[in-house]
């Protein structure tokens, strides 16, 4: 257990192993009993380190527990820093909602209005994809494409130019389909509107007026401070260190690497709950534009994955029997962010770690955080019933391709089975995964035996259709429409 607990309220300062506080509106926060919490699902669910703040009525509460290294052992504090993976895409959507505020950039104008060189693999859509659609996750560009384009200054534009011969997913605007290269379009859009690299912009625009100084991009920026080391292992044992600590490269700023305390975050949430003000009063967005980011763009056909009811412009839209929430999950070869912001309670809850079973720890803990803090009922963790409904699986029988992947269903004995395989610049990511499916609905299956490179249990696998009526099926908030 650390006991490197703080505490800032209202911006008057950080006060050092308080064990109890009082929120603005004269609510205890017990810190004592969720230090506990946090130390006994840390440990059970074999997360190495885990770094907690919760923002209630604009007071910032955190706690750490663990090791950043379970080969060194150097604990976790609250001023540790971790990977956040795909929370980064939360900060690049404030920023290009900055640009449009300042009335730089129309978001319903083609892309390639401000980017001439965006391309897609079909010509005739290129000029059909807004940058509203980016955000929303509506283009149709496909997420998993890695391309490493080296350290310089130019890695987002090279990044651009090299994904120009990708395949959509899906035709723009007519599903959604999580997108990374969407988001790193939406990178290099704020690169040639603010003349500064993304980086750079991110610091000058956002980190710096909100005050986010234990927030940054670059690894030779983390290590001044204490930096999680990702890690690797089996479901249900204790991980061990990753290879490397960061095996992504710079061009993935502006989708998957942000690097920050769980505090930072939490703040980063707190001007958003404030209606675009900084705690300083700095005006960082509008208060129309704060609503906007949070209004639903699409509704998703996977509500399990990421626990997404729909999606804003940048924010995972959720809906927990009535009570509306928003924000973000991350993953970073080994490392797991989970936001959850919930408006009209005031609260936010951050969630930093950095390997094992997170997705358990996060949870377990958000269940009983949310519940008392913010009067929310979340749901079940997703897994078929006890005795599955029969279904017709015959129909959804095929193949299923999106940029780097090749999905086979197939009926064996009544039974639906899949094989998920990495192909492209992917097939070197993992073996081809040998997946049963048992059925939760006549089109939501729960896939088998996939382990930790999807989820902790069941792999939600959610069968739809696009308006043209072909096929494709939901994995990982990906859609991959049917091709044979």
């Amino acid at each position: 257990m650390s006991k490197n607990v703080s505490w800032d309220e209202q911006g008057n300062g950080d006060a050092r192993g308080e064990w109890g506080a009082l929120d603005s509106a004269g609510r205890k926060l017990d810190l004592a009993h969720w230090q506990s919490r946090l130390d006994e699902l840390r440990a059970k669910h074999h997360v190495p380190a885990a770094s907690l703040a919760i923002l209630v009525d604009g007071a910032v509460h955190e706690l750490a527990s663990g090791v950043l290294h379970r080969g060194t052992g150097v604990e976790a504090t609250t001023g540790s820093v971790f990977q956040m993976g795909s929370i980064a895409k939360v900060y690049t959507a404030t920023l290009i909602m900055q640009l449009a505020d300042s009335g730089q950039l129309d978001l319903d104008a083609p892309v390639v209005d401000v980017l001439p060189e965006f391309s897609v693999a079909d010509p005739e859509l290129t000029r059909a994809i807004t940058t509203r659609q980016l955000l929303s996750h509506t283009s149709g560009l496909t997420c998993d494409f890695t391309y490493d384009s080296g350290r310089g200054d130019d890695c987002l534009a090279k990044y651009v130019e090299a994904a120009g011969g990708v395949a959509l997913d899906c035709p723009p605007g007519e599903a959604l389909s999580y997108s990374s290269i969407g988001y790193n379009v939406l990178g290099r859009i704020i690169e040639v509107l603010t003349g500064k690299v993304w980086d750079e912009a991110l610091k000058d625009l956002l980190l710096t007026p909100l005050g986010l100084d234990h927030t940054m991009t670059l690894p030779e920026e983390a290590l001044r401070f204490r930096a999680a080391m990702s890690h690797l292992g089996e479901p249900g044992q204790d991980p061990d260190p990753a290879p490397s600590w960061d095996l992504m490269p710079r061009s993935a700023g502006p989708y998957g690497r942000v690097i920050a305390t769980a505090g930072d975050l939490a703040r980063l949430a707190r001007m958003h709950l404030a209606g675009g003000v900084a705690q300083d009063g700095t005006r960082v967005l509008s208060e129309e534009t704060v609503a906007l980011m949070q209004r639903r763009v699409v509704d998703s056909p996977d509500k399990w994955s990421v626990s997404a009811d729909g999606w804003g412009l940048g924010w995972t839209l959720y809906d927990w029997n009535g009570v509306q929430g928003y924000g973000h999950d991350g993953a970073s070869i080994g490392q797991y962010g989970y936001l959850r912001v919930v408006p009209s309670a005031g609260v936010a809850v951050a969630l930093l770690t950095n390997g094992g079973g997170a997705r358990e720890l996060y949870a377990a803990l958000y269940r009983e955080l949310l519940a008392e803090l913010a009067g929310v009922t979340m749901p079940d963790t997703f897994a078929p019933p006890a005795e599955p409904p029969v279904v017709d699986f015959a129909p959804l029988v095929g193949t299923y391709r999106r940029e780097g992947v090749v999905i086979t269903v197939t009926e064996r004995d009544g039974a639906g089975h899949m094989v998920y395989e990495f192909v492209d610049g992917m097939k070197d990511f993992s073996e081809a995964l040998e997946i049963d499916l048992v059925p939760v609905t006549e089109t939501v299956f729960a896939g088998t035996g996939v382990g930790a490179a999807f989820s902790e249990d069941y792999m939600p696998v959610i069968f739809s259709a696009l308006m043209d009526g072909t096929g494709c099926v939901y994995i990982g908030m990906r859609c991959g429409p049917k091709v044979a």
